[in-house]
């Protein structure tokens, strides 16, 4: 096992690469870059904030009125949209200002030696290294994240387990329609629910609105410090695993319904083992595979996507909100600094998953595959 964890580990080194490649070769594509963005602002703001770039403070525009779209004062065409009446020199400014005054190739492979040396670079923004920004938001992710999979794991294995033991019965009949309203509603709308109940909305004022810890939370004993987190986060976790549970508790349940039906089943019983031993010692090893198999797929969602409306809702500054931010404003340092984490989580989970599988069922042998 020892050997198959060490060519994974290695494999992960060509995958980030090539994950890298490809979204950088889409971004070049992508229109309203920051190059545009800054061009947009200087024409928004005039005179005095061309100043910055060309050191002058003349007028933008050409002496014989306003370029056609596209052209720049000097009557060339601009590879830059809005980039009209403003001179040459000035876009250049621009350009090496944000790194983009050498080709693609050359800024691709410095942004790889620079990861290599997890040296994520500055945002274009918020004047603040990007690795200071992501380690900021690492924290309420993580805590999203990590607490939304356990707990949803906690519930969903368990119910999937009884609702197949027991499936067609009422207990199977009610919680199924549990399960589908919980479906079909989205995490978001329930987070909203739960602010009116349980926030000071409407009805009860029970829990926080905002944030993840208390002003003056640093002063606290350690235990209160505890009960506060535990405090701030149980609302957006909640809303968040309502979301998250019903997918996984029909995946155990059909997986646990389809090793039942198998003839290993009827035989482990007709030797007198007693149900929980059947379903504890023969059928789990097999029906938690699959179950197991998206663990990566799904922390990963609920730690990136599936917690973004939610970090908006209760005003959570995590890497799903800064992530999304990055791509509104083409702050590409931030961008390809939150992908290449998470690719490399999920990366890492997956290696997670097949040691995991290993110890649910010991017949499983990686060392005699091919990787």
């Amino acid at each position: 096992m020892l050997a198959y964890i060490i060519r994974r580990l290695l494999l992960v080194i060509p995958t980030l690469f090539g994950i890298m490649l490809v979204n950088f070769a889409i971004i070049q594509f992508a229109p309203g870059g920051p190059v545009e963005q800054a061009i947009a602002e200087l024409q928004g703001q005039g005179i005095d904030a061309t100043s910055r770039f060309s050191g002058t403070g003349g007028d933008v525009q050409g002496s014989g009125g306003e370029p056609a779209a596209g052209t720049s004062s000097q009557g060339g065409v601009s590879k830059y949209r809005g980039a009209q009446g403003l001179r040459p020199e000035i876009i250049a400014e621009i350009e090496k200002q944000f790194g983009f005054d050498r080709p693609a190739h050359e800024r691709f492979f410095k942004m790889v030696g620079d990861y290599l040396r997890f040296d994520f670079g500055e945002s274009y923004y918020s004047n603040k290294r990007v690795v200071d920004l992501v380690i900021e938001k690492m924290p309420v992710s993580i805590s999203l994240g990590l607490w939304t999979t356990i707990i949803t794991y906690l519930i969903s294995i368990p119910l999937g387990i009884r609702k197949a033991v027991h499936d067609d019965s009422r207990f199977d009949t009610w919680t199924s329609g549990l399960i589908v309203a919980g479906y079909a509603i989205p995490s978001f709308l329930f987070a909203i629910l739960l602010i009116v109940v349980f926030a000071g909305g409407r009805y009860f004022d029970l829990f926080p609105l905002r944030g993840l810890f208390s002003d003056g939370w640093d002063d606290f004993p350690w235990w209160k410090q505890v009960l506060d987190y535990l405090w701030h986060i149980t609302l957006p976790v909640l809303a968040m695993v309502i979301g998250s549970f019903a997918t996984l508790t029909m995946l155990t349940k059909n997986s646990f319904l389809d090793q039942i039906k198998l003839q290993y089943v009827l035989t482990a019983r007709a030797k007198g083992l007693d149900e929980n031993q059947v379903l504890y010692g023969h059928v789990f090893r097999n029906a938690m595979l699959i179950v197991i198999a998206g663990f990566p797929a799904l922390f990963i969602s609920v730690l990136f996507t599936g917690s973004l409306l939610i970090e908006v809702i209760f005003s959570l500054d995590g890497l799903g909100l800064l992530g999304f931010e990055a791509a509104i404003n083409r702050d590409y340092p931030v961008m390809f600094a939150t992908l290449y984490f998470f690719t490399l989580v999920g990366l890492l989970l997956q290696i997670v998953r097949d040691v995991v599988y290993t110890l649910v069922d010991p017949r499983i042998d990686f060392e005699s595959r091919a990787v």
